[in-house]
């Protein structure tokens, strides 16, 4: 069963907000302050946070942009995962994903059904590794955030969270790099 492991210390990891929306600003971003609250009441370090368009090209190259700088293990991405002509985050990023985490989508929609019910199958939530840093691409509610954050993210970016989490597998996430380059 999970549980937290005291014997273990926490590691606090570099993480990086980015909204996606044609409309918010930084004053009205309640989604992305929703995140960044949750990250650094944590403990973990915000290291960096932006707005980007409904745009596929500016949504791929901000986030491959943090994606290959050393402070940042974790990028969350909040909107555009709906179905309008407008959202468009799965479409920018999933293409890019080295692996998919498949898991997390099931699992972020099965809390969600529980809270929302069928409205669940709205979002596109996803995952996935980019560069060695983990991506998860959550609605732009503020609910959603809270909940992928409550109810996943946060036990599993706590490397004192066992049996497993994604704090201990960082350092291997670019094994198939290394190895192709050796």
């Amino acid at each position: 069963m999970a549980r937290i492991d005291e014997t273990r210390p926490f590691i606090p990891v570099g993480i990086a907000v980015l909204t996606v929306s044609d409309t918010r600003t930084p004053e009205t971003d309640r989604s992305g302050d929703t995140l960044v609250a949750r990250v650094t009441e944590a403990g973990h370090r915000l290291a960096a946070r932006a707005i980007v368009a409904d745009d596929v090209a500016a949504i791929r190259a901000q986030v491959e942009a943090w994606t290959r700088e050393e402070a940042i293990d974790v990028v969350i991405t909040t909107g555009g995962t709906g179905f309008t002509g407008r959202d468009v985050t799965p479409e920018a990023l999933e293409p890019i994903f080295e692996k998919r985490m498949d898991g997390f989508s099931e699992v972020f929609h099965r809390i969600s059904y529980d809270k929302i019910g069928t409205s669940t199958i709205q979002s596109r939530a996803t995952g996935g590794v980019l560069n060695a840093t983990f991506v998860f691409v959550l609605p732009g509610s503020p609910g959603a955030c809270k909940d992928a954050w409550d109810s996943i993210l946060k036990a599993q970016l706590d490397y004192r969270h066992m049996p497993c989490n994604f704090v201990e597998i960082m350092p291997r996430l670019d094994e198939h790099l290394r190895r192709s380059a050796g």
